[in-house]
């Protein structure tokens, strides 16, 4: 019988592609899933992955196991679910993802509220942009800015987030529009409505600072670097930053609640979800 933590750790890789992939997905060395897959290999006396070269690649034996590890994942993790949905007391952990820039400003008040009614309940908090698989359980609930297509999810609309262009006071009053410098993502953000709009805005020119998180773009805008596409729940205490162009029409953005259906009688998930749609002002 192949060890199913053997397994898993070869379902990472199938997945991710890179032995480093991996690792990030399972928060363990990527020493340790090269001598899960080894030990999955002498269990199966099969070769599953070929190592010529730099980058790593199935063989068809690896492929084939690859497919079949997968079911089982899904089959496990929905055995997981079922079991957590059934729970009735205000326990356990739940796992959230979220962007971080709307995690910081607007989820720790509620969840630290109910983390005191509940002080059995524990809760991780994935501040970040990637959309995780809430079918693999990477984690049980999250807030997404694009309302998911498939997948057998509850899904609330939470918000409408807002964005602006800002820029430092200075900078605006020393600046003639056509001069401006912008500040935004980097490329792959590019699709992103609020980014589309500030290229939109820019009508050919470049950025002269790309980033992957709004708190350096901030910072960036608030040392008089540019002009920046920003959301105005982070822009409500910041007195440094003001709008570029305040009769323009704000971008919109919906925020959606993501969890899945096997956890709607889940005791924490309910508690929780309550605590996040309270702080957005959702019934």
């Amino acid at each position: 019988m192949a060890d199913w933590e053997n397994l898993r750790h070869f379902a990472a890789l199938a997945q991710a592609g890179t032995l480093s992939g991996a690792a990030r997905q399972l928060h363990v060395e990527h020493a340790t899933i090269a001598r899960r897959i080894a030990a999955l290999e002498a269990e199966l006396n099969l070769k599953l992955v070929d190592r010529r070269g730099r980058r790593l690649s199935l063989t068809m034996d690896g492929e084939r196991i690859a497919a079949l590890v997968e079911h089982m994942e899904r089959d496990a993790q929905a055995i997981n679910r079922a079991a957590d949905g059934a729970r009735l007391e205000v326990a356990g952990h739940v796992t959230i993802s979220a962007p971080p820039a709307l995690a910081a400003a607007m989820l720790a008040r509620p969840l630290v509220a109910l983390r005191k009614q509940h002080p059995d309940l524990d809760i991780s908090i994935l501040g970040e942009t990637r959309q995780v698989s809430l079918e693999r359980r990477e984690a049980d609930i999250a807030i997404r800015l694009n309302r998911p297509t498939d997948g057998d999810f509850i899904i609330v609309k939470l918000t409408e987030l807002t964005y602006h262009l800002y820029a430092n006071r200075a900078y605006l009053d020393q600046t003639p529009p056509e001069d401006w410098a912008y500040i935004g993502y980097i490329e792959s953000m590019d699709a992103a409505s609020q980014q589309a709009a500030l290229i939109r805005h820019m009508a050919g020119e470049s950025l002269s600072f790309r980033t992957t998180t709004l708190d350096i773009q901030i910072a960036l805008a608030s040392e008089g670097g540019g002009v920046a596409m920003l959301p105005t729940f982070m822009m409500e205490d910041d007195s440094t930053l003001v709008p570029a162009i305040p009769d323009q029409q704000p971008v919109m953005r919906d925020a959606w609640l993501v969890w899945h259906a096997d956890l709607k009688s889940s005791a924490a998930i309910r508690a929780v979800v309550k605590s996040i749609q309270d702080a957005f002002g959702k019934p």
